[in-house]
Parts: C-alpha cells; sequence; structure tokens
C-alpha cells in the first residue's frame, strides 16, 4: 500500500512488458500522461513518432518520461507485479468486484523484514511535537515538488494532526526511518483507518499518505521496503484493503481524474510561474477575467458549527451514496474532518459552511475546502502559494431529479466558496474533476492542470469507475457519478 506505489498481478499473469502499442491505445494513453505529452508536443513530428513505436505498453503506463526523470517507475512496476492489484491487461474487463488475496493474520510476520545496514525502523508519536516536527521537515524539503522544481507541498504541522490524528487513528500506522548514527528521521509512510462504499460494498481500509524518503536516499530502493512494513502492519490489525493516490500510472488505476484550478490572485500566480500569460492577453485582462465580488449571495451561507455536525452527516451520507466510490464517514468524522476548532499556535486548516433554510432553520447545503500550501523554491519574491483545495460539499438540490438545477445550485454554491476562499486570503482554489464537479469547472472559470490523480485500490478488484472525465480529458457530465472520496 503506499501513495506513489503498489500492485500484484496474479501468479498466472503475463507480463504487459515488451508489447508494442497500437496507435489508437497510445492517444488514449498519452490523455492519461500529461507529463509525456508534454513532451512529445515540443518534438520534431518524425522523433515522437520514432520514439513512441519502440516504446512498450509498461512503459506508457508507469508513466515514464523519454528525459529518463522516471526510469525509477519502471522498478516500482515490476514491484507491483508481485502486489495483490490487478494488473493492466486486466483493465476494461468485466471483473469480479471482491478481495484479491486472502490473508491469514496468523501468517503474518510479527516483525519487519530488516533494513539496510545503518537504518532502522521506528513508529512516529505524533503527540511528540518534536516528533511531530520531524515528519514535518521531512516532508516540507523531501515530498512532492513539480517536474521543474519550482514548487513542493508544504504540510503544516496543524495540518499532519488533522490528516494522520482523524478517529481511530494508529500509532503504529505512523511508520519512520531513522539512520542509526545520527537518529535522523529519513523516511515515512503513514495510514489512518476508514471505510469506503464501492458500488454499495462497504469496506475497511486503510488510506495511505506521506511516502517520503529523504532525497540522498532514494538509490536505496526503500519505496517497496516501506510499502512492505505498512501493509504488514496493517494485516497485524486485520486491515486487508487500502486506499491511495499517486501522479503515475502503476497497476492499475481504479479511477482518474484531473486537476483544475481557479486563480484568486492571478498576479501572485503569474509572478511565480504558477499561471502563464496566455497568448494576446494581458495582465490587466488577466485580473479581470479572475475577478471575484467581497460578498457571498447564497441566502443562509454561514460557517459551520458543531451544532450542525448531525445535519451535515445526514446530509452528506445520503449525497455521497449517489457515488461508486466514496467514504462513508462516521459522526466523530465529520466532526474530525469538517468542524475547525481554534486552538492555540494552530493554524486553520479546514473551512466548511453550510447554508440555513431562514424559515425551517434546515441544512440545505454545505460545502467545504482546506487549506495545503506549496513552498515556491528560490523565489526571490514570494515564499508560498497559499492553495485551498476543495473538499466535501452536498446540496438537497441533488435529490430533486433536476440536472440542471443542480447545476444551477452548484454553480451558486462554488462561486461563493471562491469568495470564502479569497477573502481568506487564499491564492489559487484547486479541485478535480470527481463528485459532480463537471456541472461547474469550466463555467466558474477553472482552468484545466496538467496533473492527473490516479485512485488505487490494494487486494480490492473492482470495475473501473468514472472519474469525471472524457475521451479528450475534459469534464464531462456523462461521466460522474464515480469517484466521490477526496484524498488529502
Amino acid at each position: 500500500m503506499s501513495d506513489p506505489n503498489k500492485g500484484k498481478a496474479p501468479a498466472n499473469d503475463k507480463s504487459e512488458a515488451g508489447k508494442k502499442v497500437d496507435p489508437k491505445l497510445v492517444a488514449a494513453l498519452l490523455d492519461q500522461n500529461p507529463a509525456l505529452k508534454n513532451e512529445i508536443a515540443n518534438m520534431d513530428k518524425d522523433q515522437a513518432a520514432s520514439m513512441l513505436a519502440n516504446m512498450d505498453l509498461s512503459q506508457l503506463l508507469t508513466g515514464l518520461s523519454m528525459g529518463g526523470k522516471n526510469q525509477k517507475d519502471m522498478a516500482s512496476y515490476k514491484f507491483w507485479q508481485t502486489q495483490p492489484v490487478p494488473a493492466f491487461n486486466e483493465a476494461g474487463k468485466q471483473a469480479t468486484q471482491g478481495q484479491i488475496k486472502q490473508i491469514d493474520p496468523e501468517k503474518v510476520s510479527k516483525t519487519p523484514d530488516p533494513l539496510v545496514e545503518g537504518f532502522e525502523w521506528c513508529t512516529l508519536d505524533l503527540t511528540n511535537e518534536d516528533e511531530l516536527k520531524e515528519l514535518y521537515e521531512l516532508l516540507n524539503n523531501h515530498y512532492v515538488e513539480d517536474d521543474n522544481a519550482m514548487f513542493r507541498f508544504s504540510y503544516s504541522q496543524s495540518f499532519l494532526h488533522w490528516a494522520l490524528m482523524s478517529p481511530g487513528w494508529k500509532k503504529e500506522w505512523h511508520v519512520g526511518v531513522r539512520a542509526s548514527k545520527s537518529r535522523k528521521l529519513v523516511a515515512s509512510i503513514c495510514g489512518v483507518p476508514t471505510e469506503l462504499r464501492v458500488r454499495g460494498e462497504r469496506i475497511k481500509v486503510t488510506e495511505i499518505n506521506f511516502l517520503c524518503i529523504h532525497k540522498k536516499l532514494r538509490s536505496k530502493r526503500l519505496t517497496p521496503v516501506l510499502i512492505k512494513e505498512i501493509t504488514r502492519r496493517c494485516y497485524v490489525d486485520g486491515i486487508f484493503q487500502a486506499i491511495y493516490t499517486g501522479g503515475i500510472i502503476l497497476p492499475t488505476p481504479v479511477s482518474s481524474c484531473r486537476y483544475y484550478h481557479r486563480a484568486l490572485n492571478w498576479l501572485k500566480l503569474y509572478d511565480v510561474g504558477f499561471s502563464p500569460l496566455p497568448h494576446g492577453s494581458t495582465k490587466s485582462r488577466m485580473v479581470t477575467k479572475n475577478h471575484l465580488p467581497s460578498n457571498t449571495s447564497t441566502p443562509g451561507l454561514r460557517a459551520m458549527e458543531t451544532k450542525d455536525i448531525d445535519a451535515v452527516y445526514d446530509l452528506l451520507e445520503r449525497y455521497m451514496r449517489r457515488f461508486d466510490l466514496n467514504q462513508a464517514f462516521t459522526r466523530e468524522e465529520i466532526d474530525h474532518w469538517l468542524v475547525y476548532k481554534e486552538k492555540p499556535g494552530m493554524e486553520q486548516v479546514i473551512w466548511s459552511y453550510v447554508v440555513e433554510d431562514a424559515e425551517t432553520h434546515k441544512i440545505t447545503d454545505f460545502v467545504s475546502f482546506y487549506n495545503l500550501e506549496s513552498t515556491v523554491i528560490d523565489h526571490p519574491k514570494h515564499d508560498a502559494v497559499h492553495a485551498a483545495y476543495l473538499y466535501y460539499y452536498a446540496t438537497e438540490t441533488a435529490f430533486s431529479g433536476d440536472k440542471e438545477a443542480l447545476k444551477e445550485r452548484l454553480q451558486l454554491l462554488m462561486n461563493d466558496a471562491l469568495i470564502c476562499a479569497k477573502n481568506a486570503k487564499f491564492d489559487v482554489f484547486n479541485a478535480l474533476t470527481s463528485h459532480d464537479n463537471p456541472l461547474f469547472l469550466e463555467k466558474l472559470k477553472f482552468g484545466a492542470g496538467d496533473g492527473q490523480l490516479h485512485f488505487y485500490l490494494y487486494n480490492y478488484r473492482a470495475a473501473p469507475i468514472g472519474g469525471g472525465i472524457n475521451q479528450k480529458n475534459l469534464p464531462d457530465e456523462s461521466k460522474m457519478g464515480g469517484v466521490g472520496i477526496v484524498m488529502l
């Protein structure tokens, strides 16, 4: 189980490696691999055609780039062939949904596999401020950054508290690796327990995140070892499935969504290189295009409070069941994930709003977003991009049976969410093509990003689930109803 990597094919599976790709399949796969597609766009056409002719299916599917940046992904692909995940050649087939491999807890090792000499396992105690700070520093210096090394996710200590200490959290699932001599934390992988519904079937899973390895140790092949260890610990606790996401294609995504971005502070995004100046436009035109009013428009919109938990829980549960893949929240999880509780020294992570009917006092809608900054690397003026990420939302209008009414309501609600984020000094508002998002992304001036987010289930087979995009990699209302979960 892991954030970027995972997989196992059945023993009789034949590898896809070495199979040359049909041109039509190439086109489809390139839509799932924006990094490679962008590289090809800058190449001579004959050179690109020749290169593609010599690539095999496994290279395309693992997000391999021609520049060699992602050569490590081929090793990851081989690892995933040893794991209980669907093989690539199962994609598109009618699969029997359910667990792939039966696990006997009595046969699970009670001790971890040894690490390479000079390193040792540890369990992180995130209630200890010093250890929380260690994880914060590891992630801030060595976690995901863009291909051009301009931006890197910046997870605050408050965010880590929120993300990793949800109801039922287990200390043993916060795994670290330390250098034996210096005691320095050099790698991590973490999980939190939750429940999913996959086409109505409810399963207990571990949500895997924060797989991070110190840059100087990337040649040590620690990723498979970390994945095996978090898997072992989950097995010991009787959890045999997991969900995780990644920006590259591994065996085998159950769904894929595309990132969309809505500028709130366009000039800053332009200054740091996040947003380009479109050909034929000007800075002033872009500022005008992305302007938002200062005040919201939805009557009854206010910040969510503890008293709203039961109403939001009821509304969200009904709303989520409309999607093939969704999180089955508990009331305690609603309290944890959605209600902001001010604490000394802790930054605000979650912003949640409800709409209360003035006459009935019923909660008819709610919307939320969370704060995840990105560090701007080596910029003379700006050190961070303040990014809001669309989290969960729901509206009673979804049950009216009127799609146009739902579209209109969501456009109003989400425009107000943008205004709230702008007033909270965010620079950009990010969203995927999941949930009912295709109903409002283009209307509210979200621009397509070049990133995909692929969703994976570990030790669980399910037929492909729609990610809100069509074959042209664009939001498509007819492709909604699939992904109804948000991964941090």
